[in-house]
């Protein structure tokens, strides 16, 4: 039944946050560059194609290890024009800000957003600031937008994936929706968690550098890695099977994840990505990914196959295979 009001799931990353782009969104606006549904949109312009992109953070707490709402914005914008194969140039950034809102942490904010830019080397180059009454939002709201330059040879897609190519994951899964999550509840651990998040277009490009042939690229944002996956075999109409005793994360998060009832595949990443690539060319794939500080962590997870067209399902440590499916909804609002 359609629900007569929006609901926190529609934001989710989920099954229901998709009902809503497909039922609402993709009938109105109806053409072939949102009909892809990828990190951001494959434009052709005269002399070339570019990558534009755009996302609005409203992420609980605004401060947390490993980040805050600042470099998220500038971060999660980067990687989705990155996610299109793209070299990220330029961003826009809007701000929504609640009356209230103490300058220092506005400083503070501003500044980590300078930083994110400068580490990714890409320029803010206009923006809009709004100031609504207190109670009208929560702090701080920030959208960004950015485009890219996509070069002749690149052609990525979550559509792209064919039977036979590996999976790749380039680090540890969960690592900031945990954080999110225990900073949100007044939590404490013995084992110290923070955010990933971090810009990965110069991974990307140091992926392309290798001339192996890149079918796919996603960053597993909302939802996780197995939404993503979920997607990405939904839109290539291939089978997708991993492996659950490969799937890297940190023993911290993993005891975090088992004390709280969360599988870390369907918890937010916001500095890894998946990438897709024939499977005789992986290897040559994850050394680059290696080479980067982001991608230490980073493996294969799986391959693509023939059977269970558009289905993921997992090889689990015991021998057995379950499938992973798309969730209703997330399982944290306002985590990004």
């Amino acid at each position: 039944m359609k629900p007569d009001k929006i609901l926190l799931d529609h934001g989710s990353g989920g099954k229901i946050s998709h009902g809503l782009t497909t039922n609402l969104l993709l009938p109105t606006f109806d053409n072939p560059a949102l009909a892809m549904l990828d990190d951001g949109a494959t434009l052709n312009v005269p002399g070339g194609r570019i990558a534009f992109s755009t996302d609005t953070y409203v992420v609980d707490p605004i401060f947390f290890p490993g980040g805050s709402i600042g470099d998220l914005a500038i971060n999660g914008t980067v990687n989705d024009v990155a996610m299109c194969g793209a070299t990220p140039l330029y961003l826009s950034v809007g701000m929504i800000i609640e009356e209230g809102f103490p300058m220092a942490d506005l400083e503070r904010v501003v500044a980590e957003m300078g930083r994110a830019a400068r580490l990714a080397g890409v320029m803010v180059v206009t923006g809009d600031t709004k100031v609504v009454p207190k109670g009208a939002a929560d702090k701080i709201f920030i959208n960004t937008a950015g485009i890219g330059i996509i070069a002749e040879h690149v052609n990525v897609s979550g559509a792209n994936a064919r039977s036979g190519d590996a999976v790749i994951l380039s680090g540890t899964m969960a690592d900031h929706g945990m954080t999110i999550l225990t900073q949100r509840q007044g939590l404490t651990f013995e084992s110290d968690v923070a955010s990933d998040s971090a810009p990965l277009n110069h991974m990307v490009a140091d992926i392309f550098r290798t001339g192996c042939d890149v079918h796919v690229l996603r960053d597993p944002t909302r939802g996780g890695v197995g939404t993503t996956l979920n997607e990405i075999s939904g839109k290539s109409n291939i089978g997708i099977r991993i492996y659950e005793d490969r799937l890297p994360v940190k023993p911290a998060v993993t005891g975090i994840c088992e004390l709280l009832g969360f599988d870390p595949i369907y918890v937010a990443n916001e500095g890894k990505l998946l990438a897709f690539v024939p499977v005789d060319q992986a290897d040559r794939v994850l050394t680059a990914i290696r080479r980067s500080p982001y991608g230490k962590d980073a493996c294969i997870i799986g391959e693509t196959v023939d059977e269970h067209p558009g289905r993921v399902f997992m090889k689990t440590r015991i021998g057995g295979e379950r499938i992973v499916d798309m969730l209703t909804s997330e399982q944290l609002p306002r985590i990004c």
